[in-house]
């Protein structure tokens, strides 16, 4: 059977793209074990630095109370999410000059995009069990 290539139009420069390079772009947005829990945070509204940080830390608390992400990822995060225009960054003069991160319409977008994607995994979370192949 000859495999058959799902192509989207573009309607940006008329070009075609295909459907997997489309999947390829939004996954290498995802990628990060951050992402979504920073605009997961910020899904409420604006948030200084040090409590983004400390928000996305107490929603990943990890068993041993380790904090799960470092200043250096998290500030990798940060910079990955606002050059893909996920979120915004700008000094807020009320506080002394913080930096305060809130998300941008491009990333409510993806928030609202990723929810099916979690109700997949929550429903099949159970089942994955009961059909995992075990490998000795």
């Amino acid at each position: 059977m000859p495999c058959r290539r799902v192509v989207l139009a573009d309607g940006m420069g008329g070009e075609n793209v295909s459907y997997q390079q489309r999947v390829n772009d939004a996954v290498s947005i995802l990628r990060g074990q951050w992402t979504i829990s920073v605009l997961a945070a910020l899904a409420l509204g604006e948030l200084p630095y040090k409590e983004l940080l400390t928000a996305v830390n107490t929603a990943e608390h990890r068993p041993g109370g380790r904090a799960p992400l470092s200043d250096r990822v998290f500030t990798d995060t940060l910079k990955r999410a606002q050059g893909h225009s996920l979120i915004d960054k700008r000094t807020d003069p009320q506080r002394s000059g913080v930096s305060v991160y809130e998300l941008t319409p491009k990333g409510r977008a993806l928030l609202r995009a990723v929810r099916p994607l979690v109700e997949w995994a929550q429903e099949y979370e159970d089942q994955d069990d009961h059909d995992a192949v075990r490998v000795d």
